[in-house]
């Protein structure tokens, strides 16, 4: 692991195999087709160089030359600037607001709920992030009836965020009603994309 550090030349990014931080990074840098080496990190045997790369010691890590990223939008913000083609936040300032209001929702009020299935603590607990996912996603299905994508014609970054928990649905025991058929449409748009496919882990794989 200790050459990763030194070779710097090539973007690398730390990421966890099974998580879904990394996994909205891994489609941006697929959607963009950069060249990048990933390292897949074992959440219980850290290597050494993400100790001394990131004070936080997690996942995702991206090291571009004598740059290193940690926070995941911190790194698919910059993706998005340092590689511009093909854009994925809109060009102007109150758009680009609500970009990230939005990618600041999700986390709140979507990711901010794995942790808590994915660790098998308290019933309760699970069933209730359970029933906020699907409350949350049931709310924003009507959105796409109208657009190919979120409140857009264009593939942004909030799709980028918003596919990977999708995709996640059946393997944290999330089933939405019928009601939500435009966001189950939507989901096939996004799983059927080639920067999706390819953005997958082998752990991801196998969730569906």
């Amino acid at each position: 692991m200790g050459v990763i550090a030194s070779r710097r030349s090539v973007m690398s990014l730390f990421s966890g195999d099974a998580d879904v931080y990394s996994h909205r990074v891994r489609i941006v840098l697929a959607e963009k087709g950069i060249n990048v080496d990933i390292i897949t990190v074992d959440p219980n045997d850290k290597p050494e160089d993400l100790i001394d790369l990131n004070p936080y010691n997690s996942v995702p890590t991206l090291v571009d030359r004598d740059l290193v990223l940690y926070g995941s939008q911190v790194i698919i913000e910059y993706l998005d600037e340092r590689f511009p083609h093909p854009p994925l936040m809109p060009v102007d300032p109150v758009s680009r607001a609500n970009n990230r209001l939005m990618l600041y929702r999700i986390e709140k009020d979507l990711y901010s709920h794995l942790e808590t299935i994915e660790g098998g603590g308290n019933e309760k607990a699970v069933a209730r992030a359970r029933k906020e996912i699907r409350d949350n996603l049931v709310v924003i299905s009507p959105i796409f009836e109208q657009k190919p994508f979120f409140m857009s014609d264009d593939f942004t970054l909030v799709d980028c965020s918003l596919a990977p928990l999708l995709w996640r649905l059946p393997h944290l025991g999330v089933t939405l009603p019928k009601t939500a058929g435009p966001l189950l449409e939507y989901s096939e748009r996004l799983f059927a994309r080639e920067s999706f496919r390819a953005s997958l882990s082998s752990t991801e794989r196998e969730m569906r």
